[in-house]
């Protein structure tokens, strides 16, 4: 029995073939992003400690829910999304800690001006 396969048919299974072979090692070229899984877990857990929850809880909650999808992108082996993910959760961490570390500041900088006119107050009413 003779197979029906013109040489136009082979070389498209050989190019198929090569483009099949060529995504498998692009695919397996992408090293799992384990450092930047854990920096953005580190900037996650520094905006939670820096009052995000509390100030930024917006932010904070994007930084969380973005870590939370990279690790199921890591589970299952789709490692250019885990990293994209974390890389996003940094940032979002890093808005919510430097928010949170404003609003605290802006606070602390009232605190500072209502004791300052306290004073002021006490000052003249002491030398009228």
């Amino acid at each position: 029995m003779k197979k029906n396969t013109s040489p136009g048919s082979f070389r498209m299974i050989q190019g198929l073939s090569l483009v099949v072979v060529l995504l498998a090692a692009g695919c397996a070229s992408i090293p799992a992003p384990t450092e930047q899984i854990a920096v953005s877990k580190a900037a996650v857990d520094s905006a939670s400690s820096a009052g995000g929850n509390e100030f930024a809880p917006a932010a904070l909650r994007s930084a969380m829910e973005k870590m939370d999808a990279a690790e199921r992108a890591m589970t299952r082996e789709e490692y250019l999304v885990a990293r994209q993910l974390a890389e996003q959760a940094q940032v979002d961490a890093q808005l919510a800690a430097s928010t949170a570390r404003s609003v605290k500041a802006q606070k602390a900088a009232g605190a500072l001006q209502e004791g300052n006119r306290v004073l002021r107050d006490e000052l003249n009413r002491v030398t009228k």
